[in-house]
């Protein structure tokens, strides 16, 4: 458990700030858009757990739709724009035509503009948000079978994670995500 006040990362442009545990690393990834941003947060132990890009050019094709599940959401009224106001989500979704059910399932973390979805099925996971001049992503991948040292080895449900301090030191950081700083 840290000790002390989160930190605060800005963006090199001052566009965008967020608050992350001190005992966690900002770092630069590439490759970066060219007037854009894009840099990596790791934990302690170097685990990359999000990633956040500016400058993107969004817009998500959907090839088909899947079954999916929403397991939290939370609107993020700091980053409205006239287009709508973003939200945090972490959601999953299943491929049927997948046999291999470890490899049919797929969970992230992340905030998007994207409508929610009606119905039993959505489009693939895509956590991108308006954010002038185009778009921007932030969020992360949670893979139940990852394993890395201090993890108990057994599979944690979605749920289960979602009770972890990981999960919720995660969700603080980018429900943090705000304008300038």
């Amino acid at each position: 458990m840290p000790i002390g006040p989160p930190v605060t990362y800005r963006t090199p442009d001052g566009a965008l700030s967020f608050d992350h545990p001190r005992d966690w690393t900002v770092i630069s990834s590439a490759p970066a858009p060219s007037q854009g941003v894009a840099v990596d947060v790791e934990d302690d132990a170097g685990r990359r757990l999000a990633s956040l890009q500016t400058e993107l050019v969004t817009g998500a094709v959907c090839p088909e739709k899947v079954p999916y599940a929403l397991l939290d959401s939370e609107p993020l009224p700091a980053l409205a724009q006239p287009a709508g106001t973003p939200r945090f989500v972490f959601e999953s979704r299943t491929d049927p035509s997948v046999p291999d059910p470890v490899a049919a399932s797929s969970f992230a973390y992340g905030i998007t503009s994207a409508p929610l979805p009606d119905g039993p099925t959505a489009c693939p996971i895509a956590h991108f948000f308006t954010w002038p001049p185009s778009g921007a992503a932030f969020g992360g991948v949670y893979d139940p079978f990852e394993a890395y040292p201090g993890k108990p080895m057994h599979i944690d449900t979605p749920q289960a994670y979602m009770e972890t301090e990981e999960y919720q030191r995660i969700r603080t950081m980018l429900t943090s995500l705000r304008p300038g700083g």
